[in-house]
C-alpha cells in the first residue's frame, strides 16, 4: 500500500497555523531562556533530523515551519517526500542556521514529525495486512483536538483514506441517533428529507435486522457495520449485493483486519489509526560546525 502524494497535499495554511500554536504554547512569554542565556547570539550550528526506527514519514512541511516561523534565514533541506519509507539511522531532513532558533524551535519540530510519522506508519501497517483484499483503509474523527487536519493528512502519507472531517461533512446516522429518532425508518426518513441532494447519508447498524430494514427503507449511500464478526460481515455484504458502500467498523486490530477485509466489505474504519499512535522516534543531532560545502 503506497501514498500518492498529490491525494496527501495539505494546506500551508493549515501547516503554519497549527505549528504557530505549538511555537507558542512552547516559548510562552520570553521565547527560550535557556538558549538566551547560554547560547551567543551570532552562534551558528547545523543539525541533522535522524530516524532512529524504521517507519513511514509524515510532516515534514510542520517541521520546516516550526524553524521559518521563528526565523525564516534558517534553512532546511531534505531529499525525501511525505509519505517515504525511511529506515533506522537514516537523515530525513538537515537544519542550518542562527543555533538560537534551532533549538527554539527543536522540539516543535520533532513533536509534529515523530507523530504524525507514527500515524502515516501504523496506517501503512493496516493497510499492508488487507492489501490482498479490495478493502480500503480509513480514519475516524477520534484524533486529537485543533490538529485532525494534520492527523488524517498523515493518514493519507501512510496510504490510508479519510473519513468525513467533521460533523458538517455528511450525515452519518448512528446508534444514538437511531434511538433518539426512533428507529431506523423515522431516521433515515428525516434525514433525507432534512439535507440537500449533494449531502451524502450513511447509517451505522448493529445487527442483520436493522440492515435488513436500512435496505428496505432506502435513502442511505453507505452503511456501516458496527461490531461485526467476520461471518456476519459477510453475510452482511452479500445481504447489500452492491446497493450500497460497506464500510466496516469497531474495535478493529492488526490481528482482525485481514479476516474482515476477506468479507468483501468496501472500507474498514480504524480509530487506532490516530487515537493511540506510538510516535516515530526521531531526533535532532546538531552541531556547531557546519558541513564543508556550507563553509565553502
Amino acid at each position: 500500500m503506497r501514498s500518492n502524494h498529490p491525494a496527501a497535499a495539505l494546506s500551508p495554511f493549515a501547516i503554519d497555523e497549527a505549528v504557530r500554536r505549538a511555537l507558542a504554547e512552547d516559548l510562552g512569554r520570553a521565547g527560550d531562556i535557556t538558549s538566551t542565556a547560554t547560547i551567543p547570539a551570532a552562534t551558528r550550528a547545523h543539525a541533522r533530523f535522524v530516524a532512529r526506527q524504521p517507519g513511514i514519514l509524515a510532516g515534514l512541511g510542520c517541521a520546516r515551519s516550526a524553524f521559518a516561523l521563528l526565523d525564516d534565514t534558517v534553512t532546511f533541506t531534505t531529499p525525501l517526500e511525505d509519505g517515504a519509507e525511511i529506515a533506522a539511522g537514516q537523515t530525513v531532513a538537515e537544519v542550518a542556521g542562527a543555533a538560537r532558533t534551532i533549538l527554539a524551535a527543536e522540539r516543535t519540530a520533532l513533536n509534529f514529525l515523530g507523530h504524525l510519522s507514527g500515524i502515516a506508519t501504523r496506517t501503512r501497517r493496516f493497510g499492508d495486512a488487507i492489501a490482498h483484499t479490495r478493502a480500503r483503509l480509513t480514519c475516524t474523527r477520534k484524533t486529537t483536538p485543533g490538529l485532525r487536519g494534520l492527523e488524517k493528512y498523515a493518514v493519507r502519507c501512510g496510504g490510508g483514506s479519510n473519513h468525513r472531517f467533521g460533523l458538517d461533512d455528511a450525515v452519518l446516522i448512528k446508534d444514538n441517533h437511531i434511538a433518539v429518532a426512533g428507529g431506523v425508518t423515522a431516521a433515515l426518513s428525516r434525514a433525507r428529507a432534512g439535507v440537500g441532494h449533494m449531502v451524502r447519508i450513511e447509517i451505522e447498524v448493529d445487527t442483520l435486522e436493522q440492515l435488513a430494514e436500512v435496505l428496505a427503507v432506502g435513502g442511505a449511500e453507505v452503511v456501516l457495520l458496527d461490531n461485526m464478526d467476520a461471518p456476519t460481515l459477510t453475510r452482511a455484504v452479500d445481504m447489500v449485493a452492491g446497493r450500497l458502500v460497506t464500510e466496516a467498523s469497531g474495535g478493529v486490530s492488526l490481528d482482525t483486519i485481514a479476516a474482515l477485509a476477506e468479507s468483501g466489505v468496501d472500507y474498514i474504519s480504524v480509530g487506532a489509526l490516530t487515537h493511540s499512535v506510538t510516535t516515530l522516534d526521531i531526533g535532532l543531532d546538531i552541531a556547531l560546525a557546519p558541513p564543508k560545502a556550507e563553509r565553502a
